[in-house]
């Protein structure tokens, strides 16, 4: 029941009382792994399905959890040896299909996994997972309608699940329709209220839109579930930069800096914020640091240093990185 309404941590709590001999099992090592995914802790997920195929290889639930958790995880030639090994001993589960379509996807053959993610949905219609895979394939390919079908379709077969509500929120975001995106992650939020990624993207809706008290609220919210969600503190620095609180700004982007000393974008706007506080030297630092860090952005960031003196009526609109 505390999975099923995603209370996670009150769940591991609860798995952690059961004697080693159920703890241990692997029923419950893949339900402690589907609390860690839907906590986004992706490689406590995969140590828990790590487990389980030691002890039940023949188990197929929860491959979704698995393979997906490899995805975010990049690990390419592990997520290559499970597709191989599942698609060895069955083939009519449509879990194995999803991992094959996961295998496929990390190595940017979106059309060759669509094809698999399909086979999925057909092995099982109820799938709600293979819709939402297959609509994250459209994504990556940049055609939206069809993405928007997929997720509409895991949503007929389970309205509770939250994922493809993400997914139309995202794309909606993505075509700016800010409204629509917040009006969906909100449904998402609504089915799985301690998901941090959900209030990290409510919050970057939000700032977009120019509702900058509730993405503060959305994103401190985040930050609580998440002490260490860096997302969610750049995010937060980004509110407080427009709200022109460059102090507090400041102070958040340390703290980011710490988790994160090579993300260009957190140098980046750290040099915008030293030059709204007038330390123009430490600005400098920053954004040269950005160009060490990311030479792609190069013409961006030369555009802000050489905008350095200017002042910052005449300069409101700096780039963004």
């Amino acid at each position: 029941q505390l999975t099923a309404t995603f209370k996670c941590r009150e769940a591991l709590k609860a798995f952690g009382n059961l004697p080693p001999a159920h703890l241990h099992s692997g029923w419950v090592q893949g339900r402690l792994g589907q609390c860690h995914f839907e906590m986004v802790d992706y490689s406590r997920c995969v140590e828990c399905f790590r487990r389980v195929r030691k002890l039940e290889p023949w188990c197929a639930h929860g491959l979704e959890y698995f393979s997906t958790s490899l995805w975010h995880l990049k690990k390419e030639v592990e997520l290559s040896y499970l597709a191989q090994e599942v698609t060895e001993f069955d083939k009519l589960s449509a879990s194995t299909w999803i991992v094959v379509g996961n295998c496929l996807s990390l190595q940017k053959e979106h059309d060759t996994a669509l094809k698999f993610f399909r086979r999925a949905s057909q092995v099982d219609p109820f799938s709600a997972w293979a819709y939402t895979l297959s609509a994250h394939e459209f994504v990556a390919n940049e055609d939206f309608e069809k993405a928007l079908c997929g997720y509409r379709q895991a949503i007929g077969v389970n309205p509770r699940h939250y994922n493809a509500w993400y997914g139309m929120g995202n794309i909606y975001f993505r075509q700016e329709k800010y409204d629509l995106a917040a009006y969906h992650f909100k449904r998402a939020l609504a089915i799985n209220p301690r998901n941090t990624v959900l209030y990290c993207f409510l919050g970057m809706v939000q700032h977009n839109n120019n509702q900058n008290r509730e993405a503060l609220q959305a994103l401190t919210k985040a930050e609580k579930l998440e002490p260490n969600n860096s997302l969610a503190k750049y995010q937060k620095a980004r509110v407080y930069f427009t709200l022109q609180r460059y102090h507090e700004a400041l102070d958040v982007l340390e703290e980011v800096r710490d988790f994160a000393p090579k993300e260009a974008s957190v140098h980046f706007l750290m040099g915008k914020v030293c030059k709204r506080l007038g330390k123009v030297n430490e600005a400098i630092l920053h954004f040269t640091t950005t160009l060490d860090l990311n030479p792609k952005d190069k013409n961006v960031v030369k555009n802000a240093i050489d905008k350095l003196h200017v002042g910052d009526n005449e300069s409101q609109s700096d780039d963004e990185l």
